[in-house]
């Protein structure tokens, strides 16, 4: 694999350099991801349990010791509570955008990474013919041994370009599920909510 590396030519470089930026953009999305899920249902259960027991004073003290994005977005929306359902509503979908932004934060870059790899392998590809051109013009021959050193560096730029591209896809599409997911979980959760804090008020009014 090393002695592949070094007939590859100087644009092996920037592709390992692509390889190693992704596989770390990929260990933090795991981690960042990893942080943001939790129980969701269970989690609910015990919003609503609190409410029921404490009232938004206990719901809220729940939301901020529950790490993740759908405790952020309970929290927010429950320190609006006594403004009524709107302004919970509205503190809910503002406290969701930014969620999503979090969640969403380094996947351009993964998706970048998975282009400019094959791009830089395939410019390594027409450099190392470049290159096998000109030593057959040198040699004014066709020899196999003139062009093989050429043709050698373009197949394997093109290779590990396109290896490189599809590792990084691979994660990236992994962590676009996952946080599509997470957003589901954020809007459904963000929902029952609402609809227990409409019955928490209600029952107050009959009470």
């Amino acid at each position: 694999m090393v002695e592949m590396y070094n007939n590859g030519g100087p644009f092996m470089h920037p592709i390992l350099g692509c390889l190693i930026f992704g596989l770390a953009m990929s260990l933090y999305k795991i981690w960042s991801l990893f942080m943001a899920s939790i129980n969701t249902r269970k989690f609910l259960i015990r919003i609503k349990k609190a409410l029921a027991e404490g009232g938004v004073e206990a719901a809220t003290k729940l939301c901020e010791n529950t790490r993740g994005p759908v405790a952020a977005i309970f929290h927010s929306g429950l320190l609006r509570a006594n403004r009524g359902l709107e302004h919970v509503e509205k503190a809910i979908m503002n406290a969701g955008t930014i969620e999503m932004a979090f969640l969403e934060r380094g996947l351009l870059w993964l998706s970048t990474v998975s282009t400019v790899a094959p791009m830089l392998g395939f410019l390594g590809t027409v450099s190392g013919m470049i290159s096998a051109f000109q030593d057959i013009a040198a040699a004014n021959d066709i020899s196999p041994a003139i062009v093989a050193t050429g043709i050698s560096e373009a197949l394997l730029t093109t290779m590990f370009g396109l290896i490189v591209g599809i590792i990084i896809q691979t994660t990236h599409n992994f962590f676009v599920s996952k946080v599509d997911r997470l957003v589901i979980d954020m809007e459904e959760s963000s929902v029952d909510l609402v609809d227990s804090l409409i019955d928490l008020d209600v029952d107050a009014k009959q009470a």
